[in-house]
């Protein structure tokens, strides 16, 4: 046998391999991503944020409903739903378990793209286009409206173009958030305006980390936004960038804990999930984040801007 052809025998097992762990194995891997972010007031205790985002989930994926019921475990201050939680137009009973014992803490949650419309099969190729979103005409819906009012209904806020202030452990915590921005729904003048400086921290809560969206936010004086929808790239080059991030932020920061300016800071969650249709990670293992606000002057805020730029070197 020749060189060549023992060259492409060995890449032929060498990407088998690979799609077989990126669709069977690592899909699976679900861990726990921490950071400490020093955005609160000075003089406030810590509050313990969990971020959840794109769980895409479906009545079928038993593994991934039992391991986000677990989250429960950390007994977060504040939950945050940054969208794209359903990928099953009959997963509402199974969502709702899966987030049951999170319905005990504070929470909040935003719509994403795939909340509104059934997954299809499509190429992963439109990722590469300049224009992702595509025509939706005839694209069957979601019953994201029932979602919403279930999980309204089970004590989570519905943040959609709504600004409010809430009660965190004791303190009061200023919230704002939009429709999604992948299908352009957000308004965000619907929500403009200086944040409540009497709150002890101000978070905005979006699908989609758009910087149009990021750089609004941080002129209203916002600390901390919170998003998903990148799937941190989904497929990544190991210990290295995504190939796409499939929205306006650049690849390098297409997860995890970023500072976007001198004041505020942003977290991409890579999510839990992915369209059914494509069930692939690699080199990108499904995530929920969380997130240990300090303030801004405590002696723990410098080691958790040491931890970011170690982080941004692994990402």
């Amino acid at each position: 046998m020749s060189t060549s052809l023992r060259a492409a025998g060995a890449l032929g097992v060498a990407g088998a391999a690979a799609a077989i762990y990126g669709c069977l194995i690592e899909p699976h891997r679900f861990v726990l991503r921490r950071f400490t972010v020093p955005v609160l007031d000075p003089g406030t205790p810590e509050l313990k944020v969990l971020h959840v985002s794109d769980l895409h989930l479906t009545s079928a994926q038993r593994d991934k409903q039992d391991w986000i019921s677990g989250l429960a475990r950390l007994k977060p201050d504040l939950v945050v739903n940054t969208g794209d939680t359903s990928s099953d137009p009959n997963g509402i009973p199974a969502i709702m378990r899966a987030l049951g014992p999170l319905f005990d803490f504070p929470g909040v949650f935003v719509p994403g793209n795939n909340d509104y419309y059934i997954p299809r099969l499509r190429s992963p190729l439109r990722y590469f286009l300049p224009d992702k979103v595509g025509d939706l005409s005839g694209r069957q819906p979601m019953p994201w409206e029932e979602l919403a009012s279930s999980m309204a209904g089970a004590g989570w806020l519905d943040l959609t173009h709504r600004r409010s202030t809430i009660d965190v452990a004791g303190v009061p915590v200023a919230l704002a958030g939009t429709d999604d921005p992948h299908l352009r729904k957000a308004r965000y003048a619907k929500i403009a305006g200086l944040a409540n400086q009497d709150a002890v921290v101000r978070i905005g809560v979006i699908h989609s980390p758009e910087p149009a969206l990021l750089t609004r936010f941080a002129a209203d004086r916002y600390d901390l936004v919170l998003a998903g929808h990148t799937h941190g790239g989904q497929v990544r080059i190991p210990f290295g960038p995504p190939i796409v991030t499939n929205c306006g932020i650049d690849r390098a920061r297409a997860r995890w804990l970023h500072p976007w300016d001198e004041h505020m800071w942003f977290n991409v969650c890579a999510g839990l999930g992915s369209n059914p249709y494509l069930p692939l990670r690699f080199a990108c293992r499904p995530e929920a984040v969380l997130l240990t606000l300090v303030p801004r002057d405590a002696p723990s805020a410098e080691r958790a801007l040491e931890s970011r730029a170690l982080t941004a070197v692994r990402s």
